[in-house]
């Protein structure tokens, strides 16, 4: 089974300017991105703790997509509005159950 997913784990006090950084992000990255989806969650159990979870169709569309410069704009903005450095999790994807 091909795919890969990319979980990012950040803190933020600033998670609404977060999100238009990423909007303008989506803006800009229309047609380019090789992302399949991406979901932001808010941990309920730690305040001002997201993960955003983003799939791909494989690897290499990832790594395309980190050479966008578009990605490394984005992620310096996300950067400067978290309250510390990110975690990041790179996943192959093994398996999917739906419903």
């Amino acid at each position: 089974m091909a795919g890969f997913v990319q979980i990012i784990q950040f803190k933020t006090s600033k998670f609404d300017e977060m999100m238009k950084v990423i909007d303008k992000f989506r803006a800009e990255t229309e047609g380019k991105r090789t992302t399949s989806r991406a979901m932001t969650c808010k941990d309920r159990d730690n305040p001002g703790q997201y993960l955003t979870i983003v799939e791909f169709p494989s690897y290499e569309a990832a790594m395309k997509n980190n050479d966008l410069p578009e990605t490394a704009n984005v992620a310096e903005a996300m950067q400067k509005l978290s309250d510390g450095p990110p975690t990041f999790y790179n996943l192959d994807l093994e398996r999917v159950e739906e419903g």
